[in-house]
């Protein structure tokens, strides 16, 4: 698809709908089934967070590679298609065989959809224009969010109703994940074009990355809106990364039920959240936008400490209300800040950036919290409070970050190939 065409409705759509099947595996697997599973075989909280940090370190190096050469080659399919497919097949596996074998296998779908997440977001440049950005950006996260409907429904009929085991509910899960998927293998039209450097290979990972910063550093806005991103990913991952499931059940004394209906609303809440975040961002500035929502983030925690304090467990429902509206407008504006900061030529590689601050995020949020938990003994009360200490750094370092449309050179223009019969202009 040429720079100057708009996307078709199908392409769009696709592209949405992908976002509702990688929630399944988000929430439905991380953060609701596989921590219950977790406190299930009795494992500590610092299990899960040592898979999510060994993760983390995989795709800090795979998550930049992975963009850099989906820009040259000017195509992202291949590499949503391969990763999906590693991701499925990993989750169909789990607690199937041992326990360290499961918590492997999590490490290697967390790898998979990460990287997998780095090319799919990079791909909204290709179903949207300047204009509707805000809005397709926020329609996915929105929609996406079903997804978590599906995954906690699925898991529902599953384990409560049908009385399968966690292993059968994790291949469900998987399914659901890959059906849902498709419209994007098929559907997805993308830019035309392609780069003429070669393509980078795995021992130039580390250079690469080294290259991006430099790219980075030279483009004003994006260093400093990647460091306020890890540090309020920082809270926010470690959150939906299955740390509040445990810290219901085992803080508050609330069983899995109470859970599954705590998350009913908060993704209630986040598909009107992501929407009505999509509609003012384009108005207001997704910086803006951005950093009321990690206030009401703040709020939300600070409700769930509340409760563990107080013993009053129905401040818990303010998390959900209020967490679920910050979570998807977080999502909504977040991404349309990398677009309007980043060059577009280079979207695909600085997304890699993106997900590797991410993913230094989801190292250090859950070893900070076992750190504190397990090592410390301060228990999870003090875990969520340090979340809230790295959320308002976040919101501290966004607010110089400068979101305003960019007049870009045409070496920062992505690399449009024409028809072979085209002649020269």
């Amino acid at each position: 698809m040429g720079r100057g065409v708009a996307p078709g409705r199908r392409s769009v759509w696709s592209w949405v709908v992908y976002d509702l099947a990688n929630t399944i595996f988000a929430l439905g697997v991380v953060g609701r089934y596989f921590p219950e599973w977790l406190i299930s075989v009795d494992r500590p909280d610092s299990a899960l967070a040592i898979v999510e940090a060994v993760a983390g370190v995989f795709v800090i190096f795979l998550a930049p590679w992975a963009g850099a050469r989906s820009d040259v080659r000017g195509t992202r399919i291949p590499t949503l298609v391969l990763t999906t497919i590693v991701c499925v097949a990993t989750t169909a596996l789990l607690a199937t065989g041992s326990e360290p074998v499961t918590l492997i296998l999590l490490g290697i779908a967390l790898v998979a959809f990460n990287v997998g997440a780095v090319v799919y977001d990079a791909l909204l440049v290709d179903v949207s224009t300047p204009s509707n950005r805000g809005r397709i950006s926020g329609l996915g996260v929105g929609v996406g969010y079903i997804g978590s409907f599906v995954g906690l429904g699925l898991g529902i009929l599953a384990l409560d109703v049908l009385g399968w085991s966690y292993a059968a509910t994790f291949r469900l899960l998987a399914l659901a994940f890959l059906l849902l998927a498709l419209p994007a293998f098929f559907f997805i039209r993308e830019r035309e074009g392609h780069d003429d450097a070669p393509l980078p290979g795995i021992g130039d990972v580390g250079r690469k990355l080294v290259s991006s910063w430099r790219l980075a550093s030279s483009h004003d806005g994006v260093v400093r809106f990647l460091v306020g991103r890890f540090l309020y990913t920082d809270a926010i991952n470690t959150l939906i990364g299955g740390f509040l499931t445990i810290f219901v059940i085992q803080e508050l004394g609330l069983d899995g039920r109470f859970v599954t209906a705590l998350l009913a609303v908060a993704i209630t809440a986040a598909i009107f959240g992501a929407l009505g975040a999509g509609v003012v961002i384009e108005p207001f500035g997704p910086v803006r936008v951005l950093r009321a929502v990690l206030v009401l983030w703040m709020v939300a925690i600070g409700a769930g400490i509340a409760a563990a304090v107080t013993g009053r467990t129905g401040l818990a429902w303010a998390i959900g209300p209020l967490g679920g509206l910050a979570l998807g407008a977080t999502w909504s504006a977040d991404r349309v800040v990398m677009t309007r900061v980043s060059p577009p030529r280079h979207l695909g590689e600085l997304y890699g950036l993106y997900a590797t601050v991410g993913r230094f995020a989801t190292i250090l949020g859950p070893l900070t919290w076992a750190f504190i938990v397990d090592v410390l003994g301060l228990g999870r009360r003090v875990a969520m409070g340090a979340l809230i200490a790295f959320i308002a750094a976040g919101w501290w370092v966004l607010r110089r970050v400068d979101d305003s449309e960019r007049d870009w050179a045409q070496a920062d223009l992505p690399v449009v190939s024409r028809a072979p019969d085209a002649p020269p202009k």
